[in-house]
């Protein structure tokens, strides 16, 4: 008895390692570096997060530390290649053109009157003014684009569900590195409130494509083809996001 007791023990499998978190030194910048385990992983991969703010690896189970290290050796010129790649990643900061739902607007700091966020113009062209402190400007901008993001984005999921018949159960809004938007085996909707920056179209096909997700739980044909049915211009909005989505990413409201 005690034996098979024993056995039971011995079998189980091991409890899978917590990420490992440290820095990595790429052409004399400094980046998170994320060490994740995966089951299903056969090899190695190297991600670099959107806008270029950290790394991730993902590795298969138990595989040692200094296989890690020289694959990060092997890499480095990759690295180096890509990141050299990314966009700068400005302040938001009075003076700078931000753009809304793609109309580049110049941010203007107006300190005497309550902190708000209002839409002007400034000198004939598209502006922000931002009221209040100095010091608060980013985070009010950051909250003002999270607000515009709910009103359009609540909306069109409304329009797309019912052409789908298929309720949301919930809409989040965060500000993801990895992905734009995001939806959960329960229904739940995830949207980064950066993709009010871009285009209507783009916004416009982001939240089809999350949708799509309540009935084609994956990226084969039926999706896409539903995908496009829900958003003509799919295609144009894919291509668009590949070319500019790091950039809005790299944005600091911090």
């Amino acid at each position: 008895m005690s034996f098979g007791f024993l056995r039971k023990i011995a079998s189980r499998p091991a409890p899978r390692a917590a990420p490992l978190e440290r820095t990595h030194v790429v052409a004399d910048r400094e980046l998170p570096l994320r060490i994740v385990e995966n089951d299903r992983a056969k090899r190695l991969t190297l991600r670099i997060d959107a806008g270029g703010k950290g790394l991730r690896i993902t590795i298969p189970p138990g595989l040692a530390r200094g296989e890690v290290e020289r694959f990060l050796d092997r890499h480095q010129g990759w690295l180096e290649t890509k990141l050299a790649k990314v966009p700068d990643r400005p302040q938001v900061r009075p003076g700078i053109r931000l753009p809304l739902r793609g109309v580049p607007h110049l941010i203007v700091h107006e300190p005497g009157r309550r902190g708000t966020v209002t839409q002007g113009e400034e000198e004939g062209v598209p502006a922000l003014l931002v009221h209040g402190e100095r010091r608060h400007l980013p985070r009010r901008l950051a909250d003002f684009l999270k607000r515009e993001a709910k009103r359009d984005i609540d909306a069109l999921v409304a329009k797309h569900t019912a052409s789908v018949g298929r309720p949301a159960k919930a809409i989040r809004f965060k500000d993801t590195s990895s992905r734009w938007g995001s939806c959960t085996a329960d229904g739940s909707l995830s949207f980064s409130w950066r993709i009010m920056m871009a285009p209507p179209t783009v916004i416009d096909y982001l939240v089809a494509h999350e949708v799509a997700h309540l009935r084609e739980m994956n990226h084969g044909p039926k999706f896409w083809a539903l995908c496009r049915e829900l958003c003509p211009r799919t295609e144009e909005a894919r291509a668009w996001l590949k070319r500019n989505g790091n950039a809005l990413q790299a944005i600091q409201f911090d």
